[in-house]
């Protein structure tokens, strides 16, 4: 969708949520905000309100199904959303002793849940008007599981995979679905890695790149390119050959 009005971001306090929430922040459009942190996300709404967008914020935990549910749909009634963009995300690995159960089960509910918690709700009326735009937050981790971060790599596989065929499900009722991935990106997230980010891009540059794939109606963004290409590649060798490289990755903690 070339100019949507009315968007939907959530993960908005910080990295590629902010980032994206500032690339469309102009006169005539209206931003839905949600995120975790009261204070970070205020200061995100300030900057776009300072381009000229209307702004509106909610701490709504993604995970909560029925909490998420009832915040779109009202706002949709409201405010009739062009395109919605599932970001929020989390991360986590075995550099520090894990990933143990709870660390695991919570990837999965906010990685995973809180995506379908953020697109199912819309999808209906996105139907009935017979168009929007679904974005889905994927990541390169998605095309092949890395032993450093084996809940991240599958929940982003998930929904990598979730994408892809929603998009064709959804083809014939002019609802456009794109799934987004992302290699290393400056955000909080990132800066706890210890170790050397290959091609790590700033958040604003990442959300300039997603805008114009989802201007496009791209079926997947992915970038940077060349990183892209290796990690594909890695997904075509034989498992025994790429896990053997895979294993030499260093630990995420």
């Amino acid at each position: 969708m070339r100019a949507p009005q009315s968007i939907v971001i959530t993960g908005a306090s910080s990295g590629i949520g902010a980032a994206l929430a500032r690339a469309y922040a102009a006169p005539g459009v209206t931003l839905a905000l949600l995120g975790r942190h009261d204070g970070r996300l205020a200061d995100t709404a300030d900057a776009c309100r300072s381009q000229g967008a209307e702004v509106a914020t909610a701490t709504v935990d993604v995970t909560d199904s029925a909490a998420m549910r009832g915040w779109l749909e009202d706002w949709d009634r409201d405010r009739a959303v062009d395109l919605v963009i599932a970001n929020a995300g989390i991360s986590g690995g075995t550099g520090s002793g894990g990933e143990h159960a709870a660390q695991t089960r919570e990837i999965y509910r906010v990685n995973l849940d809180g995506v379908l918690n953020t697109v199912l709700p819309l999808i209906p009326a996105m139907r009935d008007r017979g168009r929007g735009q679904i974005a889905l937050m994927s990541s390169l981790a998605g095309f092949l599981g890395f032993p450093g971060a084996p809940a991240y790599s599958a929940s982003k596989a998930a929904v990598r995979a979730y994408g892809q065929a929603l998009r064709g499900a959804l083809y014939g009722d002019g609802v456009q679905v794109s799934v987004i991935c992302p290699g290393f990106i400056k955000s909080p997230m990132t800066a706890v890695n210890s170790f050397p980010m290959p091609f790590l891009m700033p958040a604003d540059k990442a959300a300039q790149r997603i805008k114009r794939g989802l201007a496009r109606d791209r079926a997947q963004i992915a970038f940077p390119l060349p990183l892209h290409a290796l990690v594909w590649l890695l997904a075509t060798l034989p498992p025994g050959i790429s896990g053997r490289l895979l294993r030499r990755l260093p630990e995420k903690g």
